[in-house]
């Protein structure tokens, strides 16, 4: 059935019949004012027809008004003009047909309005709201906030009913404008600026760096206060956080062109803590945020909501440490792990690679030095580095038993099991989820960047973002656990691990990096033995150099995509082609997508200048800031690669 047309339909050409002619009229005295003058007579008659007409429109819904309360029971019309609460009765397609006094006064501003479309009144509202029966629509008009609630009558009309609520709205958004927010600052790089600004600049950097943040909170109607050394205290109201947010938390810029020395910028990190209900709750949520933000490597912001966290900065890389006080304390605190336990497993993360398998097979020597029998759970059948296990059980002395499967270890969790999880530090990650969750003592041991999943129940939280593979890190702990017992092969394995996070020691690279690798070599490391770990066949290699042939440039980007026959070998040509397109002049990040199983997988890398793991952070993955990859289940590669595109598109426009 084809609907009437409707009065307001015909605004348009009411206006354009008034307006033109006459205009017409005035752009003709330009030629001839002969001419113009027929056309302003003409003009005239034209709007007063349509001033009739307007008059005879009128006059017409003033009788279809009559009609339709005439239909309506002399008890419904009566009911509705005393009712106290502004009502309007509407057609199916939104014309006003009746109305009482309250609507006529609060709504519409004491103007009869009679046969006017609803949206004119309210953008948002239509009739086809209210099919479904306790529908309620809030709107604004003039100023005033009303909840609208309607029901459907005979004839297809509606009765809205509308009930002023402006006061009380506006109550409830100031109380949630004005909830409290905790903000803590830190200082992450407190003691490296210390160590390298002369005497006389120690006191100005701190001023500096607390000069920008009163520039920063000035804007706000909060107040910072100085809480210790490196840190600070920052409450404020929550209207104020949005636009932070907007900024993307440009405090960070500002106080990273502070520098100590000729070449230490200042840093900071911010846990910001969002929609507590108390005060002890919001304290709690920024402290949570600040660690997350600090195990991510510093340099940014971390916001913690009910819903999770939300991340802004973290472009730099981390600050080393220099100190190994820390790494001495986790070191005692594992060997009593160790001597207490019954027996101890090790895992890493699953597609184990050689820093995951150095680290395992370094610390199992030192558990079985300290009389636990410990094993080290891995999936052969997919772990990137089964050469090198294989290599381990058939010709070195006690490793004919060290792996096993991750579907048999379960039988060997015993009460007194220690769990120790190196290089990963998500839980759906680890190389065996079941006996993650089984296991009663955890440790874990990691360099990669905070992500939100992490192992919340470690007895030991080993997290060291500016280390440059886990291999490091175990070698630094095995000269305080069981120095004594480190061969030639498990210096070997570290040192494989080491190399391969390093590219070769090119990349996320510090003085105690060097410490290690030296400390490994004293022990008998063999690098010629390291160097065969890293060959490939010659169908790999040309494998590779297709990948690499293959790819395009964008904005300093390179993305390859392998598009060939389903490969077992892969998952490692990928990552080596990712790393031979950063010799490319001119690449700053680049980007291999190949298929894995019903979706996608991904291996970045990056020279520093691009943060990889915050672009595949948020395609769903992670890693480093020179180094991450990302898996996307049940996505072809081809949509993979567009994802791709959309998520280095935000990160340049969120980093400019």
């Amino acid at each position: 059935m084809k609907k009437k047309k409707r009065i307001w339909q015909l605004t348009p050409a009411i206006i354009l019949a008034i307006t033109v002619p006459p205009a017409i009229s005035l752009i003709s005295l330009w030629w001839d004012y002969k001419v113009a003058l027929g056309e302003l007579c003409a003009s005239v008659v034209v709007i007063a027809a349509v001033y009739l007409g307007l008059r005879g429109v009128r006059h017409d819904m003033r009788s279809l008004v009559a009609k339709t309360a005439a239909e309506m029971d002399p008890r419904d019309r009566n009911a509705m003009q005393l009712f106290p609460l502004p009502l309007v009765v509407v057609g199916e397609c939104g014309e006003i047909v009746l109305y009482n006094e309250p609507f006529r006064k609060q709504v519409l501003g004491g103007i009869d309005q009679f046969g006017a479309d609803l949206k004119s009144i309210v953008k948002n509202l239509t009739p086809a709201s209210f099919a479904k029966a306790g529908t309620a629509v809030d709107v604004v008009t003039k100023r005033r906030r009303f909840t609208v609630y309607g029901n459907q009558m005979e004839r297809g009309f509606y009765t809205l009913y509308w009930v002023e609520n402006t006061e009380l709205k506006n109550i409830a958004d100031e109380f949630r404008e004005s909830r409290p927010v905790i903000a803590m600052i830190m200082i992450d790089n407190y003691d490296e600026l210390m160590q390298n600004a002369r005497e006389g600049e120690k006191v100005s950097i701190v001023s500096q760096i607390e000069k920008e943040l009163v520039r920063w909170v000035s804007g706000t109607t909060g107040f910072l206060r100085h809480a210790d050394r490196d840190k600070y205290l920052f409450i404020f109201e929550e209207r104020h956080l949005r636009k932070i947010v907007e900024s993307r938390f440009d405090i960070l810029d500002g106080v990273r062109k502070i520098v100590a020395g000729e070449h230490m910028p200042a840093t900071l990190s911010i846990g910001v803590g969002r929609g507590g209900k108390t005060f002890g709750q919001a304290e709690e949520m920024a402290r949570q945020a600040l660690d997350m933000a600090l195990g991510r490597g510093g340099d940014q912001a971390a916001v913690k909501t009910s819903n999770g966290f939300e991340f802004y900065g973290g472009v730099s890389k981390a600050v080393e440490k220099r100190t190994k006080v820390k790494t001495r304390i986790i070191a005692s605190a594992l060997a009593e792990l160790i001597d207490g336990s019954d027996n101890v497993l090790i895992m890493g993360h699953r597609n184990g690679d050689l820093d995951s398998l150095g680290a395992a097979v370094a610390l199992r020597k030192a558990c079985i030095s300290r009389g636990r029998d410990a094993r080290i759970v891995v999936d052969l059948k997919t772990c990137l580095a089964a050469g090198f296990a294989e290599q381990l059980r058939q010709n070195e002395e006690g490793y004919a038993d060290a792996f096993i499967a991750p579907e048999e270890c379960l039988m060997l969790v015993m009460r007194k099991t220690l769990l120790i999880v190196v290089d990963t530090h998500r839980k759906g990650f680890v190389e065996s989820q079941e006996l993650y969750r089984v296991a009663r003592t955890v440790v874990v041991i990691d360099h990669h960047r905070k992500m939100v999943d992490f192992i919340d129940n470690a007895v030991i939280f080993y997290h060291e973002t500016y280390a440059s593979s886990s291999s490091e890190m175990v070698a630094e702990l095995m000269q305080y656990i069981a120095d004594s017992a480190v061969t030639s092969v498990e210096a070997s394995a570290l040192l494989a691990g080491m190399t391969l996070d390093t590219r070769n020691f090119s990349v996320r690279t510090g003085v105690r990096t060097f410490e290690a690798a030296g400390y490994l070599r004293r022990k008998g490391a063999d690098t010629a033995r390291v160097k065969q770990l890293f060959a490939g066949s010659m169908g790999d290699y040309q494998k590779r150099t297709a990948l690499v042939s293959s790819a395009r440039i964008n904005k300093g980007c390179a993305i390859a995509m392998y598009t060939g026959e389903p490969d077992p070998d892969i998952k490692l040509i990928a990552p080596q082609a990712a790393d031979d397109l950063l010799t490319i002049s001119g690449v700053q990040a680049s980007f291999v997508l190949y298929a894995d199983g019903n979706g996608t997988a991904m291996s970045a890398r990056s020279m520093g200048a691009v943060n990889v793991q915050l672009v595949m952070e948020t395609l769903g993955g992670g890693g480093h800031l020179t180094m991450a990859g990302a898996q996307l289940p049940d996505v072809p590669p081809a949509e993979a690669g567009e994802r791709l595109e959309q998520a280095l598109a935000r990160y340049f426009e969120n980093n400019k």
